[in-house]
């Protein structure tokens, strides 16, 4: 028998995922701003390729945290919701008199 393997991966690095995706677009927005600049400046110009080739760099991060972003969300749909803590019966009691 295949060991049974756990695909459940922490809250925390889900968020995380998700702040890098957000990072990864605000520099691909940069970066394709920056080459668009360059070469419409100085048209084949090294500086436009090195703009051009971060954007394809960040483009391609996006990508990937995107792909790996889906197919966590594919593989915890299937897994129940924890909305809430789960509830704790009170240690002591207290005695009416």
């Amino acid at each position: 028998m295949a060991p049974n393997k756990d695909h459940s991966i922490s809250l925390r690095a889900v968020r995380q995922l998700h702040r890098m995706r957000t990072f990864y677009a605000a520099a691909v927005l940069l970066w394709a701003a920056s080459a668009a600049w360059v070469g419409w400046e100085h048209p084949g110009s090294r500086q436009m390729w090195v703009s051009a080739l971060f954007l394809l760099v960040f483009a391609g991060l996006l990508a990937m945290t995107s792909l790996w972003l889906r197919r966590l969300q594919d593989v915890g749909a299937d897994k129940p919701a924890h909305h809430a803590a789960p509830r704790r019966t009170p240690s002591r009691r207290q005695v009416n008199a």
